[in-house]
């Protein structure tokens, strides 16, 4: 195949310091993977030790940008209901500036009511979310294309921005790529062929896969548009053996007959091929969700057998 990117995608809110984070990104970066990306929550998923607590996603990446040199930085996803748009225009711009330019934005409407409760941050109802998703993408863009010198103003239902300087811009032009993902069937394949660079489609079957990128494509052709990036994000447990195949996927709190089948488990071997089933469908991209941050012997591993394969 030979142009499939394999992308580093990690959870934090499950369990994560910066420290472990750092380790993360900087092995993906000397082992080659195209980027290292990390959720946008607040609280853990699911039972289990809460501890150590959230990171957010900003400062980890503003950091990580000073920490590496060449791997793509980005979130898979941040919510709208975290930010005020004007505010992460800022702060994406200056993370990528900070990186030269190798940022990466993923947004999307925000989902998990339970982070929003307990930090104190308001979840409207989804028509609602939706509605500031759209104008976040607005006013985002907007933002980072101003040109030089001139001013940019928006009047939304939920955001009024008057003669903004548009400052700082990003390091990229005319900005950084936009993700936007889900499995939504119509408000989601019209934002993504309006406003994003790349359409990526988390923890689904090669046939829902297949259905979500030709609903993709039709509203790019919709819009006008004649491409767009198409990525998948995956589980992965890859080991020697069954043995270590078993392992990884108990590690990533994973039943291993599922994840062979929903996710990329399995062998070297199995791994290459199933990777190569999603390029059959036009994805250009794989974010290899890892779970187990400690375990930097199972990257050491992709880089090495599955990597080079795909």
């Amino acid at each position: 195949m030979g142009f499939m990117k394999l992308r580093i995608f990690t959870e934090p809110q499950q369990g994560a310091t910066y420290d472990e984070l750092l380790a993360v990104a900087q092995a993906a970066e000397r082992l080659g993977f195209d980027a290292f990306f990390r959720s946008d929550h607040y609280m853990r998923i699911g039972p289990g030790d809460p501890g150590p607590g959230p990171t957010d996603a900003w400062v980890t990446l503003a950091a990580l940008a000073r920490e590496t040199s060449t791997i793509r930085l980005g979130t898979l996803v941040t919510p709208v209901t975290f930010r005020l748009p004007g505010a992460l225009a800022i702060s994406v711009a200056q993370v990528d500036q900070m990186s030269g330019g190798r940022v990466e934005l993923g947004l999307g409407t925000g989902w998990f009511d339970a982070e929003h409760t307990a930090y104190g941050i308001p979840f409207p109802p989804v028509g609602e979310r939706f509605g500031r998703f759209e104008e976040q993408l607005e006013i985002l863009t907007g933002l980072w294309t101003t040109p030089a010198g001139e001013t940019f103003s928006f009047e939304g239902a939920h955001y009024r921005l008057a003669d903004s300087p548009a400052l700082p811009k990003p390091a990229q032009s005319p900005r950084p790529p936009i993700i936007i993902g889900g499995f939504g069937a119509k408000r989601t394949p019209r934002l993504a062929a309006r406003f994003a660079d790349e359409y990526n489609l988390p923890f689904h079957t090669l046939d829902d896969t297949e259905l979500a990128y030709g609903r993709i494509r039709q509203a790019c052709e919709t819009e006008g548009r004649s491409q767009i990036v198409l990525s998948a994000a995956q589980t992965v447990a890859v080991g020697a053996d069954d043995a270590e195949v078993a392992r990884r996927a108990e590690a990533a709190g994973q039943d291993l007959a599922m994840l062979r089948a929903s996710g990329l488990a399995g062998t070297p071997a199995e791994v290459v091929d199933k990777i190569g089933r999603f390029a059959e469908l036009g994805a250009e991209r794989i974010y290899l969700q890892v779970m187990d941050l400690s375990d930097l012997d199972h990257l050491e591993l992709i880089a090495a057998e599955v990597l080079p394969h795909v």
